[in-house]
């Protein structure tokens, strides 16, 4: 019975590891409102858009996407397809400091006129110049379309879309990919490369779910071994 009992306590103990040892995520994502006023040529226009940002582990920088859930202009006249370019800013805050580009490709149907322009997927690629926590927030959206240009600027001084823990240059060597997490064979800052296997690391929470996968495994290996050796030393002849 004594045996029995050590067993249960131990596989108990395996299968509760991960809870202790988990941290926090080092990426942190979450949709923001952005008001966006725009300055037109037939005068000025706006709207509330969800902005979402996420980012792409890529060589030594970050593979970023600004995703915008809703239109925030119109157009008096119809937009034929790929008659609109849109580009935008993402501002860089926290520990770096700066600006990303990130542009998308024309409008792929027709927009009628007066209708709200939906804004396509926007990317670019931001470089660590420092290492530490960096914030990515909504920025000055571009619009050209006939020859003209429409700007919209964020009007409710919206917090981050995205918060990432990165490696700059110089930064440490242990294998860090640059977003918190560990890869193979990586050095960080602009030397970085994939993570082992070929594979990009990606923020979100499929790899918390990864991650917390892979260190339930381990500590469940470390049980199954204290529950061997429970298991050997209860059936120890006495001596």
């Amino acid at each position: 019975m004594p045996n029995r009992k050590r067993t249960t306590l131990a596989l108990a103990a395996a299968l509760a590891g991960p809870v202790v040892v988990v941290g926090a995520p080092a990426a942190h994502a979450e949709v923001v409102d952005v008001n966006y006023q725009c300055v037109t040529p037939i005068g000025p226009k706006g709207a509330v858009s969800p902005i979402d940002i996420k980012s792409v582990r890529s060589g030594g920088g970050h593979k970023l996407t600004m995703s915008f859930q809703k239109g925030v202009s119109s157009s008096p006249v119809e937009l034929g397809k790929g008659a609109m370019n849109p580009s935008a800013v993402i501002e860089v805050g926290g520990a770096d400091k700066g600006k990303v580009q990130v542009s998308g490709p024309a409008n792929t149907e027709a927009i009628p006129a007066n209708t709200p322009i939906r804004i396509s997927d926007l990317s670019g690629t931001y470089t660590p110049k420092k290492s530490g926590k960096v914030t990515f927030t909504a920025g000055v959206l571009t619009i050209k379309a006939l020859g003209t240009t429409t700007t919209c600027t964020p009007r409710n001084s919206p917090g981050p879309s995205l918060e990432l823990d990165v490696v700059g240059p110089g930064g440490p060597s242990d294998g860090s990919t640059g977003d918190g997490s560990k890869g193979g064979g990586s050095t960080g800052g602009t030397s970085g490369g994939s993570s082992a296997g070929g594979e990009l690391p990606r923020t979100g929470p499929l790899d918390s779910a990864a991650a917390l996968g892979t260190l339930g495994g381990t500590v469940l290996l470390t049980g199954a071994a204290g529950v061997l050796w429970l298991t050997r030393r209860g059936q120890r002849p006495a001596g």
